[in-house]
């Protein structure tokens, strides 16, 4: 307890002690390079020169003050515009009617040892009189700066302790959209994370898909590639390489430009400052690096320090955003006449004879500039600070709670943490039109003009509006790009491309490159019977099943359907000789019919012989059936004709064996064998055999009947047309029936071949049944293993073979003897020689 008690009167006696201390200026007092004494005081940091000279650090006597050199006139013009700005709202009499603005404005002479110093000198008063304590409050109530956002992140980590408020109108890092570590930041230009997308989504307007990038290694650099590379990984971009350097970093240039001389790329996106811009584009005019499409950033594609006549002719037709361009009205006056006459005039008082030798002294080198005003037009990073000035103002007439009329009230005390709270709830428009708020993270809203490096005839140079992007507009209506009016890299007036591998053209499909980025493939013909119908496809669709692919690949077309045809040559040779196997029966029947009462037609029942040429007929006009285009009736009719004609034709053969077989025996003493096998029994044995095999196709037909059927296992490129059989059993019953008929035809013809020759037909049956079965034989491996059409024709031509040795060997004598050795065809030659015989 006592410790305790102890405790907390050490703690009371340092802060008493601590309230008691008079404050005093560590070091040599920092003076502002613009200063004005006002109700309300605004700070801003500028580059306004761009070399530091470092004094002597050997300790042996007070080292100097930094000396800064080497003008940068953009910045120039930002402190000008500022100034411009305070004066214009302390003239207007509505804004802070009876509240004047003051300024104090440092030069941070580009360095961030400069810049600490000058931030530190903003947050503390100049001088202090005798006796003054400290009480804790900043003599300003708002920052503006800084130009780079590496020195803007140490401006908002050193005052954000402070919650004094930062607006920047140059740094676009994304890292300082982060309210938690930046809580009291504003800017408003877009944040570099709305810069890269809207950079990616350009360079995929273009149609380039393999690009180089080149960015400074700080922060600006850095943040703004890491965000730019992932949108352009989402919108299909690919980076060949990225490098990066700062300004101080001669090795790392060189590395630099080595590589874009040796990348494939065309394109490169160069995301840096315009100090590393500077460094790069002299380089690549030295080496003569020239055909390389620069893309770049707000951050230098408007600087006019970076063209020259030699650099130009490595950076002609560069592209790139670009803060808008606006005019302000009455600030080109300001800049010839009344900020000479107010800014720098010497005239004014000051209480500190050092302080006013400096003053007057310091912007002795800013004198040069005095009657240059051709650059002012085309800066366009100073309605920026405009509008951070007129943001600062609009919070102050919130707080101070400004009438027209009442004027504002000018009793009220401003804490730093107000003036945030405020500045995240204007909205206003300034007088070019532009309006000006701030979202949740202290960004402004991203609107860009894109802008081309372009020469006019007259030689100058100018960066020309092609385009826009405005992030306020609707999804569709965001991104303008004119392409027509753009000079591309060299003054070409062609789009130069910039891809990996060139595009893959409907029928073929990307396979990627092992190793590589996406974007590096190789185009693959798609496999038969798949397409791909556009460009660059990643996979080729499977067409449907009735489809095919066509020759190059990009179209599914209906596969060929393959039968066999009447009008092709096959069909019509298979045509020919069924049709030829006709007119030859026809033939042999007139012969026959008109020598129907000779002793060689009527030997071996001239009835069967008819019979049997009818069934030829019929076998030799069923093999038509199986040419055309299957039908239901076709396919059904073709087996069963086919089965049954055969079968009447066998029987009919069967039938002629078994009468020579009989006739031989019947002469035999005692035999009364014809008795039995007469006529009537010879048509009803054809009868009965042909009635078993109706029945056997009826059972088909019934159970399982043959079907037109679209084949395509057997060719995937096309459809072949086929009569299923249905049932395979009733198929084979039906094959297996006529070669039972055969066999037992070729048996009995068999035994019978011994007979006198005069009676005896058997031997050339025997020969026509062993030729028959030879053929079948032979017809069911090729039938099996024929595909298509060939199996149809392998069929037919089973039909016509069989039905053709039929016809020849059993008709082919008869009708020798009939028309040639008519001599022969009598009944006393016939009977004499079969005496002749033993």
């Amino acid at each position: 307890m006592l410790y305790f008690l102890n405790t907390l009167l050490l703690f009371h006696h340092l802060n008493a002690k601590a309230e008691n201390t008079l404050c005093r200026m560590m070091g040599d007092t920092k003076y502002p390079l613009f200063s004005k004494e006002g109700d309300v005081t605004i700070g801003a940091v500028f580059a306004v020169r761009s070399k530091e000279k470092l004094p002597s650090f050997a300790f042996t006597q007070k080292p100097q003050p930094l000396s800064c050199s080497s003008v940068t006139l953009r910045d120039f013009r930002l402190a000008q515009i500022m100034l411009f700005a305070v004066e214009e709202i302390n003239r207007n009499g509505i804004l802070l009617p009876n509240v004047s603005i003051g300024y104090r404005i440092y030069d941070t002479c580009g360095s961030r040892l400069s810049s600490m110093s000058a931030i530190m000198a903003l947050m503390n008063n100049q001088e202090f009189e005798a006796g003054q304590r400290c009480n804790g409050q900043t003599p300003i109530h708002a920052i503006i700066g800084e130009t780079e956002s590496a020195t803007t992140v140490i401006l908002s980590r050193t005052t954000g302790p402070f919650k004094i408020p930062v607006i920047s109108h140059s740094a676009g890092c994304d890292c300082l959209s982060n309210r938690k570590d930046y809580p009291s930041f504003f800017r408003t230009k877009t944040s570099d994370y709305k810069q890269s997308r809207a950079l990616a989504l350009l360079v995929k307007h273009l149609g380039w898909t393999w690009v180089g990038a080149v960015n400074s290694d700080n922060d600006y650099g850095n943040y703004g590639m890491e965000i730019f590379l992932n949108a352009a990984k989402k919108e299909g971009i690919c980076v060949e390489y990225t490098v990066k350097f700062y300004r101080t970093e001669y090795e790392k240039l060189q590395k630099v430009v080595k590589t874009m001389k040796q990348g494939t790329a065309k394109v490169v996106v160069a995301f840096v400052t315009f100090f590393e811009m500077e460094l790069l584009v002299k380089q690549l005019s030295i080496q003569n690096i020239t055909g390389i499409q620069m893309v770049g950033v707000v951050g230098w594609i408007t600087s006019k320090t970076v063209i020259t006549p030699n650099t130009f002719r490595v950076m002609k037709g560069s592209l790139g955003f670009a803060v808008r361009k606006n005019y302000i009205e009455g600030f080109l006056d300001f800049v010839m006449k009344t900020f000479w006459d107010t800014a720098l005039s010497c005239s004014q008082r000051y209480e500190n004879v050092s302080q006013a030798e400096l003053n007057c002294s310091r912007p002795q080198d800013l004198l040069v500039l005095k009657n240059y005003t051709e650059d002012v037009p085309e800066h366009r990073n100073i309605s920026n600070v405009y509008k951070a000035v007129y943001a600062v103002a609009y919070a102050l007439h919130s707080l101070l709670k400004c009438r027209e009329r009442g004027g504002c009230e000018k009793d009220l005390t401003i804490q730093p943490q107000q003036l945030v709270e405020a500045l995240k709830k204007v909205n206003f428009t300034v007088k070019f039109g532009d309006r000006v708020w701030f979202d949740r993270t202290g960004d402004a809203v991203a609107q860009y003009e894109v802008v081309n490096w372009q020469q006019d005839s007259d030689g100058s140079f100018q960066f020309k509006a092609v385009g826009y992007y405005d992030a306020s507009l609707p999804p569709d209506q965001r991104f303008v790009l004119n392409t027509e009016n753009i000079i591309w890299a060299g003054g070409q007036l062609q789009k130069p491309r910039s891809v990996c591998s060139e595009s893959c053209p409907p029928g073929t499909r990307k396979a990627e490159q092992k190793g590589r980025p996406v974007c590096c493939y190789d185009c693959i013909t798609c496999a038969d019977g798949e397409i791909s119908n556009e460009t660059d496809s990643n996979n080729c669709m499977q067409c449907p099943g009735e489809f095919w692919s066509n020759a190059e690949k990009n179209k599914c077309v209906l596969k060929a359907v393959e039968f066999l045809s009447f009008t092709e040559v096959m069909g019509i040779v298979l045509v020919f000789f069924s049709l030829f196997g006709v007119g030859i029966t026809v033939l042999v029947t007139v012969l026959f019919y008109s020598k129907k009462d000779t002793p060689i037609v009527k030997a071996n029942n001239s009835e069967l012989s008819f019979l049997l040429l009818f069934s030829l007929t019929l076998c030799f006009l069923c093999s038509l059936t199986f040419i055309g285009r299957p039908t239901e009736w076709s396919c059904m009719l073709r087996h069963t004709a086919f089965g049954i004609t055969f079968v009447l034709c066998i029987s009919c053969v069967l039938g002629k064996t078994l009468v020579v077989l009989m006739a031989f025996k019947a002469t035999l003493p005692g035999s009364n064998v014809m008795k039995w096998f007469g006529p009537v029994q010879q048509r009803l044995s054809v009868l009965a055999f042909t009635l078993i095999q109706v029945l056997i196709c009826v059972l088909w037909l019934t159970i399982s009947p043959p079907f037109p059927n679209k084949n395509m296992k057997y060719y995937k490129e096309k459809i072949i047309l086929e009569c299923s059989l249905g049932s395979t059993v009733g198929f084979w019953a039906v094959l297996g029936y006529i070669g039972l008929l055969a066999l037992l035809c070729f048996i009995l013809a068999f035994l019978a071949r011994t007979l006198p020759d005069n009676f005896n037909e058997a031997k050339f049956i025997t020969f026509s049944i062993l030729i028959f079965c030879a053929v079948w034989i032979t017809f069911i491996p090729a039938y099996v293993s024929s595909p298509g059409k060939f199996t149809v024709a392998v069929e037919i031509f089973a039909i016509l073979a069989s039905r053709y040795k039929l016809l020849f060997y059993i008709f082919a004598p008869k009708c020798y003897i009939i028309l040639f050795k008519p001599e022969q065809n009598t009944k006393q030659y016939l009977m004499g020689k079969t005496q002749s015989k033993p």
